[in-house]
């Protein structure tokens, strides 16, 4: 819900200080009605996505003066049918998916349109997904529309470290499986958990040394997605997978959804 009211903001739509507790009443009052269309079995879910458009009635460009807001309900089944299927990314696309000052931290559907065109590009040259780069130090953001983690031994330190790029530069999405990630993660103990910003010459670097151990995207729909490969400047980096953590991740982060486990606390 803080996520929706934020990106209505960010695009100026009136109403986005509107009630989250009230909103979230409804959609559980939804499910009740649609009950008969939630799907029986591991794996199988009713996807839930709340969605405002403008509804404003003259063609202009300006700031909408009425809104319809609805929640898409749809029966999904299992993500992967036969276990993990890892992806291989192209960093090479040319193309950029989000900037400081843009709307990357938003969910609206302009970050996803202008990814078209290097998604079909990547698939063609036989990868999965982009993974998207930015500045001229070519910085890690995302890949495809998902968070992007790596696991790898730190050069300096010598220590293991899970390390995502930071929402403090108003490029990354704030995605809830991201966060749940965190969450997990730290409450382990077991490596140093960072936000910050990897950069590919020190991906690739990682990668000739051994010393990136794995990687893996975080959304909702896949929740965990692990990486095999990483095209960057013509060259295919092969990264170990499907890693450790990775499953690991999936099977508390899916252990807790059914109920089997229990979740940090507060959760």
């Amino acid at each position: 819900m803080e996520r929706l009211s934020g990106s209505m903001e960010r695009l100026q739509m009136p109403g986005w200080d509107f009630d989250q507790n009230e909103l979230v009443a409804c959609i559980a009052e939804l499910v009740r009605l649609d009950q008969d269309w939630i799907p029986t079995g591991e794996g199988y879910s009713l996807y839930l996505r709340p969605t405002v458009i403008s509804t404003h009635k003259f063609l202009g460009l300006a700031a909408p003066t009425s809104l319809l807001l609805y929640v898409i309900a749809s029966p999904v089944g299992p993500y992967y049918k036969s276990g993990f299927d890892p992806v291989r990314l192209t960093a090479d696309s040319g193309f950029i998916r989000a900037w400081p000052g843009g709307t990357g931290d938003a969910k609206v559907a302009g970050n996803y349109a202008p990814t078209m065109k290097p998604q079909y590009q990547a698939v063609q040259e036989g990868y999965s997904q982009v993974l998207w780069l930015f500045g001229d130090d070519e910085t890690v953001t995302e890949v495809g529309s998902m968070n992007i983690f790596f696991f790898l031994v730190n050069k300096e330190t010598g220590r293991k470290e899970l390390v995502t790029p930071p929402l403090t530069r108003g490029d990354i999405l704030p995605g809830v499986t991201r966060a749940s990630v965190l969450d997990l993660a730290r409450t382990w103990g077991e490596f140093d958990v960072v936000e910050r910003f990897p950069t590919m010459p020190e991906i690739r670097d990682a990668v000739y040394d051994g010393r990136l151990l794995e990687a893996f995207g975080a959304g909702t729909a896949a929740v965990v997605s692990p990486i095999s490969c990483i095209k960057y400047k013509g060259e295919d980096l092969e990264i170990p997978a499907t890693g450790e953590i990775t499953q690991r991740v999936w099977d508390e982060i899916t252990g807790i959804q059914y109920g089997v486990r229990d979740g940090p606390e507060g959760w």
